[in-house]
């Protein structure tokens, strides 16, 4: 039975079935159990393997992951899992479940080789920012490892990043060949050994081991015996302190023992793992800063039968990081925006149109809470506080938001009727400020807006006595369900006394648009009198 199972199988590595799945790839023998995620030496292009994915115990899931880098790839929070927390694969266990599932639910090997490639891409874009690592140079094997690299460097090709490829022993199958000929298509360069510089360093940013995936064994062969030395002697200039470029391994370090690891502290020390479907045994070894875990498959009878522990994908994410994230030098943290410039020719004259036009494409952007708004206020002492607060009205008249009128900032507004709000759209590299004076909007206005909120909402206006100290959570929520209780008629809710709007009259703008080496465009708009009547006057100021 096996052996019909294994001619249509391939060493492969993530698959999804559902939002809140996670995957793992294997490989069965008849006679031997071995890992499956690359090629046997003496079977380079012959090898029977196939492919597994487990998905995690369904959990909720956090932000989605965005493969957009101009978007910042990342609604950027990938969920951090405890590595203690999370299962490791032995050979026995993953050709087991790789048996499981390539018999009953029939997934192809072009399928799980194009969700490998995907996540791998994924979790560099996630880490590795095209901006900072543009020149991805991906070293495929003739085995399925090799056929991730190839799938993971078209997508890395879409997201912005210039890669090229090694492929030295190319496997003559349709599945290989159509994957050559799609990056051809691309004009993505196919580079020979003989063409690589010997110092990979000068040339790229970021090196994708794609060789050996988890059925190797043995000692490598040329051409890849000296393809893994020069990643090995990338450590020495980390020694010297020159850069050198990110090293990336999907699911097992070529070389590495897929049980044991590094067995002779002498092999490739990846920056970047990629576990595929869930960890092998060998990635407890892993010391590298990045580790992330990629694929979603695998329905949870199976995961209650291996008991499986995988963490759960963020949103729609195809990867998630396992383990701490790395140790951070702040003062190395930088972006260097892409943005299209801002002219001064091409802003609208009146500051109140660009903010509208601004906010509409921070909507179409499809970013989380367009109309979040930092709002700082001084009162008569000068001290200033800031806080974020929510637009819920722009016109000619100026900007609203709501608030208790016995908060800090309702008593600073009342000192020192000015403030300033910012806008901070990090999706488009883009902010806006805008001073100005401020005052309440009517009752009439708050009345309205108070009861076009949800009934909670409302509820919740008058039980909270915006900054002042509360002995704990319990207070709250026993006064709510108390008024709850009451309003559960659906009668009217009174609008509280003491809650209603502001509106900031704005007197000075300034549009901040990033740009690349710190060059930002910051154009701002100050109100001006010509010939007796009110204009707005357009500047630049340096960045």
């Amino acid at each position: 039975m096996w052996s019909s199972l294994a001619r249509k199988s391939r060493t492969m590595t993530c698959l999804f079935l559902g939002t809140h799945q996670s995957s793992l790839p294997l490989i069965f023998n008849s006679n031997v159990l071995k890992p499956s995620r690359s090629f046997h030496h003496n079977t380079l292009s012959n090898n029977k393997l196939s492919p597994a994915f487990l998905t995690p115990i369904p959990s909720l899931s956090i932000r989605a992951f965005c493969t957009n880098p101009s978007a910042k790839m990342a609604d950027r929070a990938v969920q951090i899992q405890n590595p203690d927390s999370i299962s490791y694969l032995t050979q026995r266990e993953a050709a087991e479940i790789d048996e499981i599932l390539m018999g009953p639910l029939g997934f192809s090997v072009d399928q799980l080789m194009e969700l490998a490639g995907l996540s791998v891409a994924a979790s560099i874009a996630e880490a590795y920012k095209p901006s900072e690592y543009k020149r991805v140079l991906a070293i495929c094997g003739p085995g399925n490892n090799g056929g991730d690299g190839l799938v993971a460097a078209r997508h890395l090709y879409h997201f912005g990043y210039k890669p090229s490829v090694c492929y030295p022993k190319r496997t003559p199958k349709p599945l290989y060949s159509g994957l050559v000929t799609q990056l051809e298509s691309l004009s993505v360069p196919f580079l020979s050994v003989e063409d690589l510089p010997l110092d990979l360093s000068k040339d790229f940013d970021i090196l994708v081991d794609a060789m050996f995936g988890f059925s190797f064994h043995g000692t490598p062969r040329p051409p890849f015996d000296d393809l893994i030395q020069r990643l090995v002697s990338l450590r020495d200039h980390d020694q010297t302190h020159q850069k050198s470029p990110v090293i990336v391994s999907i699911d097992i370090p070529s070389g590495w023992h897929v049980e044991e690891g590094d067995i002779g502290g002498e092999g490739i020390k990846p920056d970047m793992l990629v576990s595929l479907t869930a960890p092998k045994l060998c990635a407890k070894k892993f010391c590298g800063p990045q580790h992330f875990l990629g694929g979603r498959f695998v329905p949870p009878s199976i995961a209650d039968k291996y008991k499986l522990r995988l963490p759960p994908y963020p949103g729609t994410s195809m990867c998630v990081r396992i383990g701490k994230p790395p140790k951070i030098d702040i003062s190395a943290l930088r972006e260097n925006y892409i943005s299209p410039e801002l002219l001064e020719e091409q802003v609208e004259a009146d500051p109140i149109d660009q903010f509208c036009k601004w906010f509409d494409d921070a909507v179409a952007a499809n970013l989380k809470e367009p109309n979040a708004m930092a709002l700082s206020t001084a009162g008569k002492d000068g001290k200033p506080s800031s806080r974020m607060v929510l637009l819920k009205g722009v016109d000619k008249d100026g900007f609203v938001w709501y608030t208790n009128y016995d908060s800090r900032k309702a008593h600073d507004l009342s000192d020192n009727p000015h403030a300033s709000l910012l806008f901070y759209w990090d999706g488009l590299n883009r902010q806006v400020r805008v001073e100005g004076s401020v005052q309440k909007v009517s009752d009439e206005e708050s009345e309205q807006y108070f009861h076009s909120r949800p009934r909670g909402s409302q509820i919740g206006a008058i039980v909270s006595k915006q900054s002042t100290v509360v002995p704990g959570r319990h207070v709250l929520h026993q006064q709510y369900k108390e008024l709850e209780e009451k309003f559960s008629d659906g009668s009217l809710i009174p609008k509280p006394k003491h809650w209603g709007g502001y509106r900031l009259k704005p007197e000075l703008f300034e549009f901040w648009q990033g740009q690349k080496s710190r060059l930002h465009d910051r154009l701002q708009y100050s109100p001006h009198e010509i010939n007796g009547q009110q204009v707005w006057k357009i500047e630049r100021l340096a960045p």
